[in-house]
């Protein structure tokens, strides 16, 4: 291995993954246990860092290392990979088919818009690769992911003791940080694993099946039911019906009300009773919103329910329809069902949207932050204006 360091690059995968990479590096995307970046850190044993493009660079620190890693964003890490890269030479260049995965290069190199891997010599990878291509990847691929997350942690950790209040079905795994809480409740564990975040707890009553990830900080409210495979990312509140969904973290959806097939961002709140549909009544394949080509397109699946931006919030008994997409900072309320693609920033419900005035989104998200005692610092708050500058808003 003749690295110190990798850095993951943007520019294969972004545009596709909006309204969840408006905000964030493709690496700090959540799926499994960790998010992207964290994954490759565990993997590689180094440091990483993320190449994006320049509004979202103040947000990140440079890689000032020799020789890096250079790895495709999207890219999910297994041991056949690491091994593979780890074999990899100055100017050679891991592919598999026509798509890049990994090159060794100097970090001076390289830039958001540069990839200085044209004249490479290419590698070619025999075996399959796992990527997060669109958003509805996350919540496909999360189950397979929530498995190898929960192997790394055995490697290094001891799981606690599950309470005895509590009732086991299956022979699978079960890790709970020690300073976790579950109580009164039904884990089944015969399609998966389960993992119990630090400082976590899931209240009495909730009914889960694996596989299942609640995240440090993250509550379970009483008589939850969460069917697999869905991951509560970290300092989040959950109640009512989940399945198959992803919350990234720091966002609540605290109440009744059913969210299937989902990807929600950071700083998102569910109204009570907020429900998305999952399946067409014509169990029709799904199409979704995408940013690049501004049209829906085919995901290629019969269930998939919505993809929420962060800082977006919806009121008391919203109705999302199947394939629905919001952008980042946008409110939602009222009556009936709105349209499947919401822009950033948008204000209203099916009736129609005006534009969510900025300063009023800045004072929220400020409010919202504080209240986990995070700050929203003077960077955050310029990723948020070059989003709402650059997105146009269509006007019912």
């Amino acid at each position: 291995m003749q690295f110190e360091s990798f850095i993951l690059h943007d520019i294969s995968n972004r545009e596709n993954l909006l309204p969840l990479t408006l905000t964030r590096a493709v690496g700090d995307l959540r799926v499994g246990i960790f998010t992207i970046i964290e994954k490759w850190e565990k993997y590689l044993k180094c440091n990483g860092f993320n190449i994006v493009p320049e509004y979202l660079q103040p947000k990140y620190k440079n890689c000032n290392a020799n020789m890096s890693l250079l790895i495709s964003s999207g890219i999910l890490p297994d041991n056949d990979l690491v091994e593979a890269i780890k074999l990899l030479k100055p100017k050679q260049v891991l592919v598999k088919d026509t798509d890049w995965i990994a090159a060794l290069v100097c970090p001076n190199d390289v830039t958001y818009d540069t990839l200085p891997i044209n004249s490479f010599e290419t590698i070619s990878y025999k075996f399959s690769v796992s990527e997060i291509k669109y958003p509805w990847n996350i919540f496909t691929l999360n189950g397979i992911e929530i498995e190898k997350d929960i192997n790394l942690i055995a490697k290094t950790s001891n799981s606690g003791i599950l309470s005895p209040t509590n009732t086991v079905i299956g022979k699978g795994k079960i890790f709970i940080e020690k300073s976790a809480t579950v109580e009164a409740s039904i884990l089944n564990t015969t399609q998966g694993s389960i993992y119990i975040g630090a400082n976590s707890e899931i209240m009495e009553g909730c009914m889960i099946r694996a596989p299942f990830v609640l995240g440090e900080h993250s509550t379970l409210k009483m008589g939850a039911k969460i069917y697999g495979a869905t991951t509560v990312g970290p300092h989040s509140k959950v109640g009512g019906e989940l399945n198959n969904s992803v919350i990234q973290g720091y966002s609540n959806k605290a109440h009744d009300g059913f969210l299937g097939n989902a990807v929600i961002g950071e700083w998102c709140n569910l109204g009570a009773d907020t429900n998305n549909s999952n399946l067409k009544n014509n169990y029709a394949e799904v199409k979704m919103w995408n940013y690049p080509k501004q049209q829906f397109i085919k995901t290629g699946l019969q269930f998939c329910g919505l993809i929420m931006g962060d800082h977006s919030k919806c009121g008391i008994n919203t109705m999302f329809n199947t394939g629905t997409v919001v952008g980042v900072s946008s409110n939602i309320f009222g009556s009936g069902y709105p349209r499947n693609y919401i822009p950033s920033f948008s204000w209203g419900g099916a009736m129609g949207f005006k534009t969510y005035n900025l300063s009023d989104a800045l004072e929220v998200a400020q409010l919202v932050m504080s209240r986990r005692n995070i700050e929203l610092t003077e960077i955050e708050k310029n990723i948020l204006i070059h989003i709402f500058n650059t997105t146009i808003i269509d006007k019912n």
